[in-house]
């Protein structure tokens, strides 16, 4: 039995804006600071790789001072119509009901809501009773990619069953209005808000790209890399400018044993499904594998249209590859890295 991924769907937040028309406000933020540290920062900006991103705000809430809880509540009223609307498409791509799902995941690290998202979709699709219900809220960029591996897990178990995973993601609903450290800079200028649900089946009759393997990358002693730290206002970013370079060393160990215990090399792989982290991770992936006559074309664009979304934006890449015509027998590997320090893998074939 075969664990298949049936159907992606994103769904973007109604705010939107070019980085250009950012500009204005960051000069306005910027008020009272050096002309130096502001050139530098609109560079940056200018510089990032993204030419737009979406938000569940608009700019003018983004940059105006108000407390975690305000934020927090934006979030909460604005990320489970997000969820809904992302898990009904991808419902609908493959003529399915929300009581044809079995298992529901829902992934988010950009916000706090007890119950988790999961139980209002529950409610508003009238999905089974019986559900089995698991929430990812901590593992950042990673999750997205996590909650595929544990989704195929749980129907790896148990044959003729179906899986939902539901990431959305509102670090604009992050940004700190007092905080002008290059981490809170540098993190404004990649991110963007978006929502992406993606179904699993154990149906051998279904169709997709089938899970081959699955496996994490833990990297010792890199707990502080990245990550949050609540403070009074709000979720502050943590974000170390080693990340590319520590992502670069290991990488020989990150992927070559992984393909190796399946009888592959990066040669054998068709398709690079990659978490766009940024605009240097992404050079620092493209460097490692320009060389063997790969791209990560499709990661580059994503970043580029939308920003980093965090554990949203991987599966945002999948979706560009699941609506391609792909031959019978190709492979994809999807990457994403996140706090622990951590790589997430998963081996796909067509």
């Amino acid at each position: 039995m075969s664990v298949k991924i049936i159907s992606v769907a994103k769904q973007l937040p109604k705010y939107t804006r070019e980085t250009k028309d950012i500009i204005p406000f960051l000069n306005i933020w910027l008020a009272g600071q050096e002309d130096r540290f502001r050139r530098k920062v609109i560079k940056l900006f200018e510089n990032a790789g993204v030419d737009r991103r979406y938000a569940i705000m608009d700019a003018e809430e983004v940059f105006t001072k108000t407390s975690f809880e305000e934020k927090n509540d934006i979030y909460m009223r604005e990320v489970v119509p997000l969820a809904e609307q992302s898990l009904v498409k991808a419902l609908n791509k493959v003529s399915l009901k929300g009581t044809d799902i079995d298992y529901i995941i829902t992934v988010s690290c950009t916000g706090i809501m007890i119950p988790s998202m999961d139980a209002y979709l529950i409610n508003s699709l009238k999905m089974k009773q019986d559900i089995v219900r698991l929430p990812v809220t901590e593992m950042g960029c990673a999750a997205g990619v996590s909650g595929i591996i544990y989704a195929k897990n749980f129907l790896k178990a148990y044959p003729n069953k179906r899986a939902a995973v539901i990431a959305v993601e509102s670090p604009t609903a992050t940004f700190q209005m007092d905080d002008y450290s290059m981490v809170n800079i540098v993190s404004a200028a990649i991110f963007g808000d978006g929502a992406a649900s993606v179904i699993l089946s154990s149906y051998e009759n279904e169709l997709g790209p089938k899970i081959c393997d699955e496996a994490m990358y833990h990297f010792y002693d890199a707990e502080t890399m990245m990550g949050f730290k609540l403070v009074n206002s709000g979720l502050q970013m943590i974000l170390d400018k080693a990340v590319p370079e520590t992502i670069s060393e290991h990488f020989p160990q990150i992927i070559n044993p992984f393909l190796e215990r399946n009888g592959l090399s990066i040669e054998d792989i068709n398709h690079l499904i990659f978490h766009p982290g940024g605009k240097k991770i992404v050079q620092t992936v493209e460097d490692l594998f320009g060389s063997l006559g790969k791209n990560i074309d499709d990661t580059k664009e994503v970043l580029k249209l939308y920003g980093n979304m965090s554990s949203a934006t991987v599966l945002y890449v999948l979706e560009r590859f699941m609506d391609k015509d792909i031959p019978k027998g190709a492979r994809g590997l999807m990457l994403s890295f996140g706090p622990g320090f951590s790589a997430q893998r998963i081996l796909l074939e067509w």
